[in-house]
């Protein structure tokens, strides 16, 4: 009997849903319960793969090779349960389905309308792809009052009726604090239920954020107001780490309401791995200072799941990890020692296209020569090979395709070699007219490398999202030079791991490890590298 918890949000964006959702879910672990979690997102587009990151923050790549919104990496690191493409859906996915039904026939030349064809659409959605959860957490993205989140607060008001007592409602608010007045404010709060009221949902339980303990008179005044059992008014407050938020909620009374609601007599929740967690992050032994060279620093959540990695890796050496980001254009006006003289380890992201690329090269020459622990992931990987291409193998024209034509292109399409038939054809996007590797794909790794040392595996599954690869037909020049490539496609066609054996601590992935990064499982090359870096800060 899975019940059905959805989850909207008021008075502004950025609450934190996300979260909340995700430390809900951790919780209902806790308690032995079996979860899953989704997210409805009402913009137009189909996903947010061509979204820019300054637009949407990160895109969070599954498995199974959908590109979703970056809360399934919230709802993966607080649960450890891999999300899968049904777990993400949007407006533009949903109306494109319905109007291909449409062209197909399948309505019979029903008059295509949002009630009932798009709110039966999302009813599907969330219904869909069902095993054995206790409990499915259905997120509803934006803010109460937004026109496009219509068709979704309609579609589970819908399902609420349908599912009767195996549904709950559960409303994040805002209560502002007001210097001049010394007081938190209730207002904004009453006029969001009222908002969600007006779309015939009634809350059952209500989440408020707030930055300061919430006096219980307040407490009892948004209950009245709102209609809700003043129990089941639940304070959320700022915590110092968002891994604190399963243990804060839990003190607060959320998981209890809920089981409450749905009539379910559970033991109480083991949070001792998140109070373990949390120690680690408040109380760490050490530290080291890592540089991020990327090209959309201007908005961190574009980042969101790599800064998480590597608070990961410092909770595996049990350090505090200080992140310093640094656009990677100003390398191309001013001397990288300026930025990174000091740092104890320099790590290069993905990226697409050539902003930022030549800072990105020049950082990874400065890691190089200084023997400064390294870490290239995806493009940053890619740049690496091409410093190392100029500097160690003399290719002195070394470049990407994706930038232009060059005379010795190390990185290219997979198509610009496809048709020379050194590799068989893969995974095709024909929008953009090249090849997109997305989602899990397996990777060899060679033997008496660091990478293997690193894995304790000869074998890994890994998440992806690019279209150049190195070019294969530079391989043995490049191993001459003393860089090895030590980690393969199983065909050993494609190279996934570069290293520099006579580095200390220089790799880079064309894959993306840190979407598979948790707090309490954290990356192996996160905690490797993150160890590296403490080791230099020691030699300084």
């Amino acid at each position: 009997m899975t019940r059905f918890i959805f989850i909207t949000g008021g008075v502004v964006s950025s609450l934190g849903k996300g979260l909340a959702a995700a430390a809900l879910g951790a919780i209902l672990q806790a308690r032995g319960f079996k979860v899953r979690l989704r997210k409805l997102d009402p913009y137009i587009n189909v996903d947010p793969g061509t979204m820019s990151p300054y637009q949407h923050g990160e895109v969070y790549v599954t498995d199974d090779g959908a590109e979703t919104d970056l809360d399934l990496g919230h709802y993966e690191r607080f649960t450890g349960v891999a999300a899968r493409q049904s777990d993400n859906i949007t407006t533009g996915r949903i109306y494109s389905d319905v109007i291909a039904r449409e062209r197909r026939g399948d309505y019979l030349g029903a008059t295509i309308q949002v009630i009932p064809h798009i709110t039966d659409a999302i009813k599907e959605f969330i219904l869909s792809d069902l095993g054995d959860e206790d409990f499915i957490l259905c997120e509803i993205g934006g803010t109460v009052g937004d026109i496009e989140s219509l068709p979704f607060l309609e579609a589970i008001r819908q399902l609420g009726n349908e599912l009767g007592e195996r549904a709950m409602y559960i409303h994040v608010t805002l209560l502002p604090f007001i210097q001049a007045a010394g007081e938190l404010k209730t207002k904004p709060t009453q006029h969001s239920v009222k908002e969600l009221l007006s779309v015939g949902i009634q809350p059952d339980l209500l989440l408020c954020r707030a930055e300061h303990k919430i006096p219980q008179g307040e407490l009892r005044k948004i209950a009245l107001f709102c209609n809700v059992r003043v129990e089941a008014v639940i304070p959320a407050l700022d915590v110092d780490t968002i891994y604190a938020a399963p243990i804060s909620y839990h003190v607060e009374g959320l998981d209890d309401q809920v089981c409450r609601h749905f009539g379910i007599d559970a033991p109480g929740p083991d949070l001792s791995r998140w109070r373990d967690i949390v120690d680690r992050v408040t109380k760490p032994e050490g530290g080291a200072t890592i540089a991020i060279v990327g090209k959309y620093t201007g908005l961190l959540d574009a980042y969101k799941s790599l800064s998480e990695a590597l608070v990961h890796g410092g909770i595996a050496n049990n350090v505090r990890v200080n992140m310093k980001w640094i656009e990677a254009e100003i390398f191309e006006r001013e001397d990288t020692v300026d930025h990174l003289d000091g740092v104890h380890g320099i790590l290069v992201p993905g990226g697409f296209g050539e902003r930022g690329a030549k800072g990105k090269i020049a950082a990874a020459c400065f890691a190089r020569e200084r023997a400064i622990p390294y870490f290239g992931i995806c493009l940053g990987m890619q740049m690496a090979v091409v410093e190392l291409a100029r500097s160690l193998a003399g290719i002195k024209d070394a470049g990407s395709t994706e930038f232009g034509v060059c005379k010795e292109p190390v990185i290219g399409l997979m198509t610009e070699w496809m048709r020379e038939g050194i590799v068989e054809k893969r995974q095709t996007n024909g929008d953009l007219g090249g090849t997109m590797r997305l989602g899990a794909y397996e990777a060899c790794l060679r033997r008496k490398s660091r990478i293997l040392a690193i894995y304790d595996s000869e074998t890994i599954v890994e998440r992806h999202r690019h279209r150049y690869e190195v070019n294969t037909r530079y391989l043995d020049v490049l191993e001459k030079a003393g860089i090895h490539f030590s980690g393969m496609s199983p065909d050993g066609v494609l190279p996934e791991i570069v290293e520099l054996p006579s580095h200390p601590w220089f790799i880079g992935v064309q894959f993306h490890p840190e979407l598979k990064s948790k707090p309490f499982d954290p990356h192996p090359l996160f905690t490797s590298f993150v160890g590296a870096a403490i080791d230099q800060a020691r030699l300084v």
